[in-house]
Protein backbone atom coordinates (compact mmCIF):
# COMPACT_ATOMS: atom_id res chain seq x y z
CA UNK A 1 0.00 0.00 0.00
CA UNK A 2 1.35 3.54 -1.07
CA UNK A 3 1.68 5.74 1.98
CA UNK A 4 -0.62 9.05 2.13
CA UNK A 5 0.57 11.71 -0.43
CA UNK A 6 1.34 13.98 2.51
CA UNK A 7 3.78 11.36 3.51
CA UNK A 8 4.92 10.70 0.28
CA UNK A 9 5.72 14.29 -0.04
CA UNK A 10 7.57 14.91 2.92
CA UNK A 11 9.70 11.81 2.26
CA UNK A 12 10.48 13.16 -1.17
CA UNK A 13 11.42 16.66 0.09
CA UNK A 14 13.34 14.94 2.71
CA UNK A 15 15.25 12.96 0.50
CA UNK A 16 15.48 16.28 -2.09
CA UNK A 17 17.66 18.25 1.00
CA UNK A 18 19.94 15.05 1.55
CA UNK A 19 20.30 15.47 -1.84
CA UNK A 20 21.01 18.75 -2.41
CA UNK A 21 22.89 19.15 1.25
CA UNK A 22 25.18 16.43 0.17
CA UNK A 23 25.88 16.84 -3.53
CA UNK A 24 26.04 20.80 -3.90
CA UNK A 25 28.42 23.30 -4.75
CA UNK A 26 30.24 24.90 -2.28
CA UNK A 27 29.27 28.51 -2.59
CA UNK A 28 32.08 32.00 -2.09
CA UNK A 29 30.57 34.56 -4.06
CA UNK A 30 27.95 35.59 -1.47
CA UNK A 31 25.09 35.95 -3.64
CA UNK A 32 21.21 36.16 -2.00
CA UNK A 33 19.21 33.96 -2.40
CA UNK A 34 17.20 36.66 -4.18
CA UNK A 35 19.90 37.07 -6.76
CA UNK A 36 20.07 33.11 -7.05
CA UNK A 37 16.23 33.40 -8.38
CA UNK A 38 16.55 36.29 -10.58
CA UNK A 39 19.69 34.37 -11.96
CA UNK A 40 17.82 31.15 -12.19
CA UNK A 41 14.66 33.13 -13.63
CA UNK A 42 16.76 34.63 -16.56
CA UNK A 43 18.04 31.09 -17.18
CA UNK A 44 14.78 29.64 -17.41
CA UNK A 45 13.18 32.74 -19.67
CA UNK A 46 14.07 34.27 -22.65
CA UNK A 47 12.59 38.48 -23.01
CA UNK A 48 12.75 39.25 -18.85
CA UNK A 49 12.34 42.81 -18.24
CA UNK A 50 12.38 44.45 -14.76
CA UNK A 51 9.06 44.41 -14.61
CA UNK A 52 9.18 40.62 -14.53
CA UNK A 53 11.53 40.77 -11.74
CA UNK A 54 9.78 42.87 -9.60
CA UNK A 55 6.57 40.22 -10.39
CA UNK A 56 9.08 37.22 -9.66
CA UNK A 57 9.95 38.64 -6.11
CA UNK A 58 6.65 40.64 -5.00
CA UNK A 59 8.43 43.73 -4.93
CA UNK A 60 8.41 47.19 -6.74
CA UNK A 61 9.92 47.83 -10.19
CA UNK A 62 12.55 50.00 -8.09
CA UNK A 63 13.49 47.30 -5.96
CA UNK A 64 13.75 44.41 -8.50
CA UNK A 65 15.66 47.37 -10.55
CA UNK A 66 18.03 47.65 -7.53
CA UNK A 67 18.50 43.99 -7.59
CA UNK A 68 19.37 43.84 -11.39
CA UNK A 69 22.14 46.60 -10.83
CA UNK A 70 23.81 44.97 -8.13
CA UNK A 71 24.00 42.12 -10.09
CA UNK A 72 25.06 44.25 -13.32
CA UNK A 73 28.01 45.69 -11.58
CA UNK A 74 29.05 41.89 -10.31
CA UNK A 75 28.71 41.59 -14.30
CA UNK A 76 26.34 38.57 -13.99
CA UNK A 77 23.61 40.05 -16.03
CA UNK A 78 23.51 42.94 -18.54
CA UNK A 79 20.74 44.92 -19.82
CA UNK A 80 19.77 44.55 -24.00
CA UNK A 81 17.27 46.75 -25.98
CA UNK A 82 14.92 44.91 -28.16
CA UNK A 83 16.00 44.78 -31.84
CA UNK A 84 12.77 45.72 -33.43
CA UNK A 85 11.65 47.66 -30.49
CA UNK A 86 14.02 49.73 -28.78
CA UNK A 87 11.66 51.20 -25.87
CA UNK A 88 12.03 47.10 -24.26
CA UNK A 89 14.98 46.37 -22.78
CA UNK A 90 15.79 42.72 -21.42
CA UNK A 91 17.70 41.89 -18.52
CA UNK A 92 19.89 38.65 -20.09
CA UNK A 93 22.91 36.63 -18.20
CA UNK A 94 26.36 37.31 -18.98
CA UNK A 95 28.70 34.11 -19.11
CA UNK A 96 29.82 34.92 -16.03
CA UNK A 97 26.44 34.59 -14.67
CA UNK A 98 25.18 31.20 -16.16
CA UNK A 99 28.53 30.29 -14.27
CA UNK A 100 27.18 31.53 -11.11
CA UNK A 101 23.51 30.29 -11.50
CA UNK A 102 25.14 26.55 -12.36
CA UNK A 103 26.86 27.19 -9.42
CA UNK A 104 23.77 27.75 -7.34
CA UNK A 105 21.48 25.61 -8.62
CA UNK A 106 23.15 22.53 -9.92
CA UNK A 107 24.50 19.54 -8.06
CA UNK A 108 28.40 19.45 -8.33
CA UNK A 109 29.10 16.85 -11.42
CA UNK A 110 32.10 15.54 -9.72
CA UNK A 111 29.91 14.27 -6.39
CA UNK A 112 26.96 13.40 -8.34
CA UNK A 113 29.27 11.40 -10.47
CA UNK A 114 30.44 9.22 -7.46
CA UNK A 115 26.87 8.47 -6.08
CA UNK A 116 26.21 6.79 -9.74
CA UNK A 117 29.66 4.73 -10.11
CA UNK A 118 28.03 3.43 -6.52
CA UNK A 119 24.68 2.39 -7.98
CA UNK A 120 23.85 -0.88 -10.51
CA UNK A 121 22.83 0.70 -13.90
CA UNK A 122 19.09 -0.03 -13.83
CA UNK A 123 19.01 2.09 -10.75
CA UNK A 124 20.91 5.11 -12.57
CA UNK A 125 18.65 4.36 -15.22
CA UNK A 126 15.76 4.70 -12.88
CA UNK A 127 17.12 7.80 -10.94
CA UNK A 128 17.49 9.30 -14.57
CA UNK A 129 13.99 8.39 -15.44
CA UNK A 130 12.77 9.22 -12.35
CA UNK A 131 13.84 12.99 -12.43
CA UNK A 132 12.63 12.85 -15.76
CA UNK A 133 8.94 12.60 -15.31
CA UNK A 134 9.33 14.81 -12.36
CA UNK A 135 10.81 17.53 -14.45
CA UNK A 136 8.21 17.36 -17.48
CA UNK A 137 5.41 17.61 -14.73
CA UNK A 138 6.79 20.57 -13.34
CA UNK A 139 6.70 21.91 -16.25
CA UNK A 140 3.87 21.25 -17.58
CA UNK A 141 1.67 22.18 -14.38
CA UNK A 142 3.66 25.63 -14.07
Amino acid sequence: MLMHKEEFIEAINQDWTDIYYHLHHKHHDGLSHQAVRLLQHLEKNRHVTIGDLANLLEVSHNTASEHAKRLIQKKLVEKKRDGKDERKVYVTLTAEGEAAVKQHTRLDPDKLKKVLEQLQEDEVKMVKTAFSILSREAKSCF
